[in-house]
């Protein structure tokens, strides 16, 4: 079994953003595209250094488009 990778393996820390909509506080999540159009990397803001999920843009896309619906 292979270690999860963390988030800063994945993308610098430059290219992560949070929502908006987040508050001022620490209680979100951030996102990153590392490579545009195909995974979308997503990590808990409290632990930036910690694991981040990947999951394909499509996902994402559908995800994301769900919500606002």
């Amino acid at each position: 079994m292979h270690p999860r990778p963390t988030a800063p393996e994945i993308v610098p820390e430059q290219a992560w953003f949070r929502s908006s909509y987040s508050d001022a506080g620490q209680n979100c999540v951030e996102i990153a595209a590392p490579t545009p159009g195909t995974d979308i990397a997503i990590r808990d803001s409290k632990n930036p250094t910690g694991p981040s999920l990947l999951v394909p843009a499509a996902a994402w896309s559908a995800f994301v488009t769900g919500i606002r619906t």
